[in-house]
C-alpha cells in the first residue's frame, strides 16, 4: 500500500521515475536499508540521494516542494509532437514496417514500400499512452494514421 501511495503521489505530479522492486533481489533490499540508513520502504531518490519515504514525500507535496525537488517527465502533448516530427514521413501504426499486427496496418505498409518513400513506424501496441494520446491530439480515432512534415494525411482510406 505504501509503495502504491509513492507512486500515485509521482505520477500526479507528473515526476518522471523508475523503480526497483525489492522483493527481487534480498541481497540489495538489505543493503540498501544499510546503505542509505532508511530501515523502510518505500525509498525514493533523486540524482542519487535519498529523499526519504512516503511520510517525507507527503509533507513535501504538502508544502509544494515536491515539485521543485524532482524532475519532470515530458508533457504528453509534447511527446507526441517529438514522436510526429521524428522523420520527414512518420507512420503510427499497430506493428512496425518489418510486421504488421493488423490488417488495415499491412496494407498501408504495402501501399508505403510500393512508394518507395522513406519512413519510419512507430508501434502503437508498445505504448499505451501514445495509443490513446494521439488519437485526442490528431482528432483521428483510428489506426494507422499517417504523418508528412508533422502534419496528419490520414489513415488507410485517405493514402489509398
Amino acid at each position: 500500500g505504501f509503495s502504491r501511495q509513492m507512486v500515485e503521489i509521482l505520477q500526479k505530479h507528473g515526476v518522471a521515475f523508475s523503480s526497483f522492486d525489492i522483493f527481487s533481489d534480498e541481497e540489495v533490499r538489505q543493503g540498501l536499508k544499510a546503505f542509505s540508513n532508511w530501515p523502510t520502504y518505500p525509498q525514493l531518490y533523486v540524482k542519487g540521494e535519498l529523499i526519504g519515504g512516503l511520510d517525507i514525500v507527503k509533507e513535501l507535496e504538502a508544502s509544494g516542494e515536491l515539485d521543485t525537488i524532482c524532475p519532470k517527465g515530458q508533457k504528453l502533448e509534447d511527446r507526441l509532437k517529438s514522436l510526429i516530427n521524428k522523420a520527414p514521413v512518420m507512420l503510427f501504426m499497430k506493428g512496425n514496417k518489418q510486421m504488421a499486427k493488423c490488417g488495415f496496418s499491412k496494407q498501408i505498409i504495402e501501399i508505403m514500400n510500393n512508394t518507395g518513400v522513406d519512413y519510419e513506424t512507430f508501434d502503437i501496441l508498445e505504448d499505451e499512452e501514445v495509443r490513446q494520446g494521439l488519437k485526442s491530439f490528431s482528432n483521428w480515432p483510428t489506426y494507422p494514421q499517417l504523418y508528412v512534415k508533422g502534419e496528419l494525411v490520414g489513415g488507410l482510406d485517405i493514402v489509398k
